[in-house]
């Protein structure tokens, strides 16, 4: 019998301190999704191959991503994309991708265990954002649709608008600055946690 690793949060230690925290600023760990790297021509026929298959299309505009019901596509690059979702395993997801996009030339790789993810919500998560993030973040310029690659304090995070409001984010984060992240955002904010309760 083969041994295999039960995946286990990076922050479970955070979660009763992401508790704690008002509604003008909420932070939870959301649960793990399926994550894969996607590399395309979208110009050449693996880009419809591989939206097709994801039944949605690519975002070929920098710093936009596009969803539905299930999948989100996050562009990184203008043949790259990270693919999550949860209706199916990584390497399940990889291998579907791979077959539909590899006689294009293009490739698709599991790197579901590479990140976890963030929401961060409530009236003051733009003004926690703002403390460690030189984006402009105001819902005019980083609304709904918007992810962009940046700095957050001094870990490298993907970053999505999930609304228009400038109050709701998620952030992907590599699972070795997961821990550093949760301790910078507590620390970000800690002052509008005062006398909310």
């Amino acid at each position: 019998m083969a041994d295999t690793l039960e995946r286990t949060s990076p922050l479970q230690p955070w979660a009763a301190q992401f508790a704690r925290l008002p509604n003008s600023v909420a932070i939870v760990e959301e649960p793990f999704v399926t994550m894969v790297d996607l590399r395309v021509d979208p110009s050449g026929p693996g880009g419809p191959a591989a939206a097709e298959l994801l039944g949605v299309e690519l975002p070929i505009a920098a710093s936009t991503y596009a969803k539905n019901s299930d999948t989100t596509v996050i562009w990184l690059g203008p043949d790259e994309w990270l693919v999550t979702g949860t209706a199916l395993a990584g390497h399940e997801l990889e291998a579907r991708l791979r077959e539909a996009v590899a006689p294009h030339g293009g490739v698709a790789v599991d790197v579901s265990g590479q990140r976890t993810t963030l929401r961060l919500g409530g009236p003051h998560s733009r003004d926690v954002l703002a403390k460690g993030c030189a984006l402009d973040l105001h819902p005019r310029a980083f609304g709904e649709g918007t992810a962009a690659q940046t700095m957050l304090g001094q870990a490298g995070v993907i970053l999505l608008a999930v609304n228009g409001t400038g109050a709701d984010y998620r952030i992907l984060v590599r699972s070795s600055f997961a821990r550093y992240l949760a301790d910078w955002l507590l620390d970000a904010a800690e002052e509008y946690a005062t006398g909310e309760r």
